[in-house]
């Protein structure tokens, strides 16, 4: 296993890896909103939130030899349901085509009591 860290992406906020690559897959943990140069939570909408953390993952992907195209599964983490539509709009704006497997859950509280969180599993480019 190969353990992924970029400075382009938020520190992991406790005892584990920003994502781990294990044979041709990549595993991201769960990443919140948080501005990866102050640390802070990103403030403003759901489209916002989904956004800095879409440009976290694309870090991390291209930090372990993947990308957005490469995604297989998908797990969105949100505190209200009732941003399901917002979400996925900033969601399709990021994988166009592309359709990989998803959960989308609803959850009383999230680290840093976060609005939406969101971990995935890709591959490695071939």
């Amino acid at each position: 296993m190969k353990y992924i860290s970029t400075e382009r992406a938020p520190k992991a906020i406790g005892p584990y890896s920003q994502a781990v690559v294990a044979g041709n897959f990549v595993f991201v943990s769960g990443q919140l909103p948080i501005d990866p140069v102050n640390g802070q939570l990103v403030e403003g909408e759901i489209e916002d939130k989904t956004i800095r953390i879409f440009e976290n993952i694309k870090s991390i992907l291209e930090a372990a030899g993947s990308g957005l195209e490469f995604v297989a599964k998908v797990t969105v983490f949100v505190k209200d349901m009732g941003n399901f539509n917002r979400v996925n709009a900033v969601y399709e704006r990021y994988f166009g085509n592309s359709k990989p497997a998803r959960s989308f859950v609803e959850v009383s509280n999230l680290p840093r009591n976060a609005d939406i969180e969101i971990e995935l599993i890709a591959t490695i480019k071939n």
